[in-house]
């Protein structure tokens, strides 16, 4: 019984998703058209209808149809109305205007426009009316010809404020997916750099965009994204955000095994590697799939940059992993377990900091913490100059009062400072540092040392666990790849680094594997 009810709800599921998309015919009654229009777009107040009729001694009756905001007036007016109207009746002749071919006289010798459409389905024209076009319908025909007159405001574009660089673009994406789309052409100047299209969400019917570079890409990891992207049945897709809770294979994990970045260059470098951009309709922000966890450690400086100053800003941001991650919980171990291993002169002067406090150095710890996240909660959500005062000001003035206040003591103010500082290093990872903190926090209260050790090490074996479609996540470094270590915690010079990830590219290793030819190194002689 159970089973021919699951069947029939199966059944019935796909039963729904064939009959939304099945093809609905266009009426040839221009009155029939008109009524379901009117009846599809009833109470929208921006949906236009403009009926007019062209000929000069026979008349033929057309509707335009679009929604007033999405388009642009003047596009309107000059190639499609204005043609319609009066090229009619000096360029055609009445035969013409009653031609059966009459959708191909339009759109050849009267509609001005640099692309068009020809379509037999109803529900791809209002789909076409929601995106912005302009839609033709002709009295007598079953066909209506799409017009792109696409108008909607959209900002210019800016360095993003959340990837700010010295020495690279300063370009960042915007919300609109065809200036995304050509910022990356402007960097990718390659036919085999492919784009497609598909509609997510029932309600939304947002357009989300893949790019990759056909030959360079690992097939089996496109079919898989594509798979995923499919597989996404839900209302509405408002943005990148919601793609990636889709797709991600881990999604009860604490690490982001999905990139995102709103840098053209870095997504072009991503993808040139053999990596899979994918970009949604209405926002800046672009996933890149596969994403590996060294990717937190690199920045697009590094590669501007001589290699020297590259690493040495990698091993910083590696030691600042491990300040953000562990400082506090070793702070609370040595106080609490292994106060013997701290100098005589420090642990004195410790002592001293720490005379007359009430609570327990876990409890002062954790208390700084959950009002450190506060004051950046605060700080993100106001307004920028308003925010930034609330974090500074607030930050000096609660430190300032708590230690005045003998609530805590004022070498935990500092180590929460330093902790706050370094989260902030390596912003890929600023939301999953302080889960880990308050962790070996715990840990560290009730086992000590060992507690952080047992700790890291259940870190490190889900780290090696982890995979991003396919990829293991901690690749090059699990597994080892000695290719792969010339662009890890050191970076070594561009023209070393004569490789692409084998993990990305291993179908076509041998084929595409060299993104430098030869030897590009130029020595003092040459």
């Amino acid at each position: 019984m159970f089973i021919s009810i699951g069947l029939s709800k199966i059944n019935n599921k796909n039963s729904n998703i064939e009959s939304e998309n099945q093809q609905e015919n266009i009426p040839k009654s221009i009155r029939d058209v008109k009524k379901k229009l009117e009846t599809t777009f009833a109470e929208s107040e921006d949906f236009v209808l403009r009926e007019i009729e062209v000929g000069k001694g026979v008349y033929r009756k057309v509707i335009i149809a679009y929604m007033d905001g999405l388009i642009t007036k003047k596009t309107l007016d000059e190639s499609i109305i204005n043609p319609l109207i009066f090229e009619t009746k000096n360029n055609l002749s009445d035969e013409e205007i009653m031609s059966k071919n009459v959708i191909d006289i339009f759109t050849k010798k009267l509609i001005i426009a640099s692309s068009l459409n020809i379509t037999n389905d109803f529900k791809d024209t209002i789909m076409g009316i929601l995106s912005g076009m302009a839609i033709v319908f002709i009295d007598g025909q079953d066909k209506a010809i799409k017009v792109p007159a696409q108008g909607i405001e959209k900002r210019s574009v800016t360095e993003p404020e959340t990837e700010m660089t010295l020495k690279g673009p300063r370009e960042g994406f915007i919300e609109s997916l065809s200036t995304n789309i050509a910022l990356l052409r402007h960097k990718i100047k390659n036919p085999k750099f492919k784009f497609e299209t598909m509609q997510l969400g029932k309600q939304t019917n947002t357009t989300v965009g893949i790019c990759y570079i056909k030959g360079i890409v690992n097939e089996n990891i496109l079919n898989i994204v594509k798979s995923r992207l499919k597989k996404i049945n839900v209302d509405s897709i408002l943005a990148s955000g919601y793609i990636e809770q889709y797709i991600e294979g881990k999604p009860f994990s604490i690490f982001p095994t999905i990139g995102n970045s709103e840098k053209p260059d870095k997504v072009a470098a991503k993808i040139l590697e053999g990596r899979i951009a994918i970009i949604v309709d209405g926002t800046p922000t672009v996933l890149t799939v596969p994403n590996l966890f060294i990717e937190n450690f690199q920045t697009s400086d590094d590669y501007y940059s001589r290699l020297y100053f590259a690493s040495f800003n990698r091993i910083l941001r590696l030691i600042a992993l491990f300040i953000a991650t562990v400082l506090p919980a070793f702070y609370v171990a040595v106080i609490v377990f292994h106060f013997d291993v701290i100098p005589m002169q420090l642990l004195l002067a410790i002592s001293a900091t720490r005379e007359g406090l009430p609570f327990s150095p876990f409890v002062e710890a954790l208390f700084m913490m959950i009002v450190f996240e506060l004051l950046r909660e605060a700080g993100v959500r106001m307004p920028g100059a308003i925010g930034q005062t609330i974090s500074i000001v607030g930050g000096l003035v609660i430190g300032q009062a708590a230690s005045s206040a003998k609530i805590v003591s004022p070498i935990m103010v500092i180590i929460i400072a330093l902790t706050g500082i370094t989260n902030f290093i390596i912003p890929s990872l600023s939301d999953t540092l302080p889960i880990i903190r308050f962790i070996l926090l715990l840990a560290a209260q009730i086992f000590g040392f060992l507690g952080i050790l047992v700790g890291y090490i259940i870190i490190l074996i889900h780290l090696c666990s982890l995979e991003s479609f396919g990829v293991p996540y901690m690749y090059p470094l699990s597994p080892v790849d000695k290719d792969g270590l010339k662009d890890s915690f050191i970076r070594f010079p561009l023209w070393m680094m004569r490789t692409r990830p084998k993990a990305f590219t291993l179908q076509n290793w041998d084929r595409n594997k060299y993104r430098v030819s030869g030897d590009n190194h130029v020595t003092e002689e040459e």
